[in-house]
């Protein structure tokens, strides 16, 4: 039994190597998986609750790499790897390291020189590392995650809502995220800061 995935707007496709990593050998549909990682993501939330960040741990390549690790390891085998192969987004697989150390050091020098508001500042953060699409599947999740724990662990500001939705599921709601991370692409981020806090 293989692992049979329909795709929505917007979601990265696994390739067969990747699919091989899944750890659960009983889960068959997206809606399998979706379940399955939404308990992993979950154990992942609990375990930024109880801790305290600081930027000098926060802002490092292992720590997006904990964090990746932590919302898929019980389902990937790959969680917490960047990826090995070219996707349909993100840099060249060759460049994410590089990439994701560009977008360390400017995050720490926004949060140093207050470049921009507290909000702004995560969800740059969040829009570029998903850009990059550092990870073969999860990134989208991973990438809000990081928001919340810069935005609240950072700045003591309350965590996102991203629309208070399901963003995993084609709806008008992942339309409407869709459409703000594109404008975002383009420089404009103040629709993907209002879904942010919707």
């Amino acid at each position: 039994m293989g692992l049979d995935l329909v795709y929505i707007d917007g979601q990265t496709p696994l390739d067969e190597e990747e699919k091989e990593g899944l750890l659960i050998s009983t889960i068959a549909t997206r809606a399998e998986l979706d379940e399955f990682e939404q308990q992993n993501i979950e154990e992942a939330i609990k375990w930024t609750l109880v801790r305290k960040f600081k930027p000098d741990n926060l802002f490092t390549e292992n720590f997006v790499k904990d964090v990746h690790k932590r919302m898929y390891k019980d389902v990937w085998s790959w969680a917490g790897n960047f990826r090995k192969t070219n996707k349909n987004i993100g840099v060249d697989r060759w460049k994410v390291a590089v990439e994701l150390k560009n977008l360390l050091e400017d995050i720490r020098f926004w949060v140093d020189n207050n470049t921009f508001a507290a909000d702004e500042i995560a969800i740059r953060f969040k829009h570029r590392v998903v850009s990059i699409h550092c990870f073969s599947n999860g990134n989208g999740r991973h990438s809000r995650l990081m928001a919340d724990i810069i935005i609240e662990k950072i700045f003591d500001k309350p965590v996102f809502t991203w629309g208070a939705g399901n963003l995993s599921k084609e709806s008008e709601h992942r339309k409407k995220y869709l459409d703000a991370l594109k404008l975002a692409d383009v420089g404009s981020y103040e629709a993907l800061i209002l879904f942010a806090r919707s």
